[in-house]
């Protein structure tokens, strides 16, 4: 190598030192690690060749706008993080440099950040956590995969990647948890991520896959086979449905009823009004909830604002109720 400078970027805490030059596109390999890639190529659990990642990066659109970029600026504004010449950092750069030097013999090189060969992983999927923290233009997806493998595979606890990335450890696993169960079921596309992020995130979806172990297997499919129209409706109906009777939910967990029908039947008993919903919070926080422990532990003067807000809210009630009852 000549007419290279050095150089260094910090991560994980430490200065790791670079050169910084032109390498040659054509000798430049892709990341297959890299998540955008590995979520767009890895449908047979095989990796990839290089043509075969190239192939499918050539013709997104993010690509053919950087492609146009570059060739406005006459280059790179961002070099590419290089290591042993596989490309850990600016896959889509290098598509596109790939793309304009097949065109014009002026894009045969690339400027690039080159980091020793014996530089470890850690180090190459730090580089990559910056698609999370910080430029964020990695899909939810592709993040999620990044946290998995970062897990899983490399066996960082949830505790260090967050710490690592400024997340929570709340954030971590939730994302973690929505890819292994994409995984677990076989689940290929991509953009089905928001479908499964709001099934996992709801309480009362929570509680009813404790309750009926076959409801992953009933909804998974309700999802690929589109009866489940939109991620929307997943997550404003399907609570609805496991709230309602149990006819109900038993008819829509046998495929008896349909998700829309079984929908609309809990809809009636009033499982999605408004007034309904609020009542029944109210209950569930006075009758199930520690409300008796945390009164005990007000003030004097909190505890009989209390007993003035319970006088009116039984004297209340009991309105109500007689009015209800001539209904």
């Amino acid at each position: 190598m000549s007419e290279f400078n050095n150089d260094s970027i910090t991560l994980l805490g430490k200065e790791i030192p670079v050169q910084i030059g032109y390498l040659q596109v054509r000798d430049l390999n892709f990341y297959p690690e890299n998540p955008r890639i590995y979520s767009l190529i890895y449908d047979d659990g095989s990796e990839p060749s290089q043509e075969e990642i190239f192939d499918k990066l050539k013709n997104m659109e993010h690509v053919n706008e950087l492609l146009q970029s570059i060739k406005t600026n006459g280059g790179l504004r961002e070099p590419l993080i290089v290591r042993n010449n596989m490309v850990l950092e600016g896959n889509s750069r290098l598509a596109a440099y790939k793309i304009l030097e097949q065109k014009d013999i002026k894009w045969a090189k690339v400027k690039c950040k080159i980091l020793s060969n014996d530089v470890g992983d850690d180090v190459a999927f730090a580089i990559l956590a910056d698609h999370i923290k910080g430029k964020k233009d990695w899909a939810p997806y592709e993040q999620a995969g990044y946290l998995y493998r970062r897990h899983k595979q490399h066996n960082v606890t949830v505790q260090q990647i967050a710490n690592d990335m400024g997340l929570t450890v709340k954030h971590v696993n939730f994302y973690i948890n929505v890819y292994s169960l994409m995984l677990s079921k076989n689940e290929k596309r991509t953009d089905r991520w928001s479908y499964y992020f709001e099934y996992l995130r709801n309480n009362s979806v929570k509680k009813a896959r404790d309750k009926f172990p076959d409801l992953d297997k009933v909804v998974v499919k309700k999802i690929k086979t589109k009866e489940i129209p939109t991620a929307a409706d997943l997550r404003d109906k399907l609570p609805v449905i496991l709230t309602a009777k149990p006819a109900i939910v038993n008819k829509f967990l046998s495929g008896e009823c349909r998700f829309e029908e079984s929908y609309e039947k809990a809809d009636k008993q009033g499982h999605n009004n408004t007034i309904y919903k609020k009542l029944h919070h109210f209950r569930k926080w006075i009758v199930e909830g520690s409300l008796m422990e945390n009164i005990c532990e007000l003030d004097e003067t909190v505890i009989d604002k209390c007993k003035f807000e319970l006088t009116k809210i039984e004297a209340n009630t009991h309105r109500v109720l007689k009015e209800i009852n001539k209904l």
